[in-house]
């Protein structure tokens, strides 16, 4: 796996500052749920005995003759944890990198930028199973282990996204923070969006790339052609592409309409991502789109 994360700096000072509220424990760029006195005033709120005096805003007792605390935002350090989607059908490559392997590059370019900014990092690699799982670091040589992790991985075995990440949300993810998501999705789609919603009612941000290949998205084959299944392979199919392309393109752009319409209601950042357009492009222009106020 070749990677270049510092092509990203070409886009400028990029950072992923979380939309919503995080928790951590270092000091960071990220919001704070918390209220403390250590970095940008908050609001104001009234005065009770045991507040420290030092706190009260004598300007405004000077208006009011009312005693007022100042309070204020910390800045905290985000966690975020990437989950890469490693079952058969993300082996599939056509003419470009596989869809695995664009996925390790994403992530080991958001992993290179958010340790950077001193964020904790995790990783999580599955298939129907946990396969691969590194607690949230915020030192640079995780960036090795994450990287290594990685690079020794391979995608197989069958697609079951929907259950195992229900009980990430459930019992892993205690801690509010981010949730990078990278997969092709190719599960039953309502079951998905259940999982998805789970880490919503967690409260996490979550951040889906949804990453494809151009023959899945174009479906450019002309030829009869066979068919086979990267996660069953017996399952094979001999099929006229010019007879089906029409229905094929359809129910594929239904699925995505719906599953970017599903994750928007949920205030889920979609993003899809296509294997032949180079990595640090797409990244890069996402994130510049990302830093943009609303």
């Amino acid at each position: 796996m070749n990677f270049d994360p510092s092509e990203l700096r070409k886009y400028g000072g990029l950072t992923m500052v979380a939309r919503t509220l995080v928790e951590g424990f270092l000091t960071g760029v990220h919001k704070s749920p918390y209220k403390g006195f250590s970095v940008e005033f908050a609001e104001h709120r009234q005065y009770y005995p045991g507040d420290e005096i030092r706190h009260v805003d004598w300007r405004v007792y000077g208006k009011t003759d009312r005693y007022y605390v100042k309070e204020y935002e910390e800045e905290t350090n985000l966690k975020a944890y990437l989950l890469i989607d490693a079952s058969g059908s993300m082996a599939y490559r056509g003419d470009h990198p596989s869809k695995f392997q664009y996925a390790q590059y994403v992530a080991a370019s958001l992993a290179y930028l958010m340790l950077h900014q001193r964020d904790a990092v995790g990783l999580i690699i599955h298939d129907t199973q946990l396969r691969q799982m590194l607690p949230a670091r915020a030192n640079t040589k995780h960036l090795l282990r994450l990287i290594r992790t990685l690079e020794n991985t391979q995608p197989g075995g069958e697609t079951a996204l929907a259950p195992l990440w229900h009980d990430l949300a459930g019992h892993q993810f205690r801690r509010r923070g981010m949730v990078v998501i990278l997969s092709d999705c190719f599960d039953d789609l309502d079951r998905l969006l259940k999982a998805l919603r789970h880490f919503r009612h967690r409260r996490h941000e979550v951040i889906l790339f949804h990453v494809l290949a151009p023959e899945e998205i174009e479906f450019p084959f002309q030829r009869l052609t066979q068919f086979r299944s990267l996660e069953q392979s017996r399952d094979r199919l001999l099929v006229d592409p010019y007879r089906i392309r029409r229905e094929y393109l359809e129910r594929f752009e239904e699925f995505c309409r719906r599953l970017r319409e599903g994750a928007g209601q949920m205030q889920i950042d979609y993003h899809r991502m296509c294997t032949n357009e180079p990595v640090e492009r797409a990244l890069g222009i996402y994130l510049s789109r990302r830093q943009r106020p609303r």
